[in-house]
């Protein structure tokens, strides 16, 4: 938060829509590129030692704001098969219950046109993955409790961030968000009630044949405001 306190809310307005230009011109250079419909068995990666890498990527997130800067996250990397795999096997059980009772017709029709199903075949195939815990509240002794204020919110900001160094690391990732799973996933990582499971995110190298929906996305004007 620190290192945009001198800047004016119109200076930030400015910033913020010349990241929106640029972001529109890089997608325009690379959209034939990248068109093409999803592939239903598994995103392909390349299978990378990227230990370099996700530590680099772990540290720059490290650098997010936070309520009160309490630092309320904790990243999970994942690189071990069988663990991936024990992962895989926890999101697919749970995630064929949501698909199936949880999630109710309306959801499961609006994914449709993406693909997507409780088969995680990427879970197993990405090199690495990166588990994004946020923690409720921190731990200073075995009786006492440090508040961590809006931490989600932002932990939350700390994914948008890593998102971004992914991206400009030239590594692929997807959003996952294991509904139901945490609890499951926490145990076998063996973090404390304290964490909770915000967001899973495999990461790689894409593969030449990789493939991504050609999503539209909305205009300038339909998301953002100038008053």
């Amino acid at each position: 938060m620190a290192i945009f306190s001198f800047l004016s809310p119109f200076y930030l307005a400015v910033l913020c829509v010349l990241i929106v230009i640029i972001l529109q011109n890089m997608k325009k250079s690379e959209g034939k590129k990248e068109k093409g419909e999803t592939k239903t068995e598994s995103r392909p990666w390349v299978d990378e030692d990227l230990q370099d890498s996700t530590e680099l990527l772990a540290e720059e997130d490290g650098t997010s704001p936070s309520g009160a800067h309490t630092e309320p996250w904790t990243f999970v990397v994942v690189e071990d098969p069988e663990v991936k795999h024990k992962i895989r096997e926890i999101i697919e059980e749970e995630e064929e219950i949501n698909y199936r009772k949880r999630m109710g017709d309306k959801w499961v029709n609006d994914l449709k046109r993406l693909k997507t199903n409780w088969v995680k075949e990427y879970l197993d195939t990405a090199p690495y993955l990166i588990l994004i815990f946020k923690q409720v509240y921190g731990i200073i002794s075995n009786t006492k409790k440090r508040t961590h204020y809006y931490n989600e919110i932002s932990v939350s900001i700390a994914c948008g961030i890593l998102l971004a160094a992914i991206q400009n690391a030239g590594l692929v990732t997807v959003t996952t968000t294991p509904l139901n799973c945490g609890p499951r996933l926490r145990l076998l990582l063996e973090r404390p009630v304290n964490e909770k499971l915000l967001m899973l995110l495999p990461v790689g190298y894409a593969s030449k044949s990789a493939t991504v929906p050609d999503l539209k996305r909305k205009q300038l004007e339909d998301i953002m405001v100038v008053v």
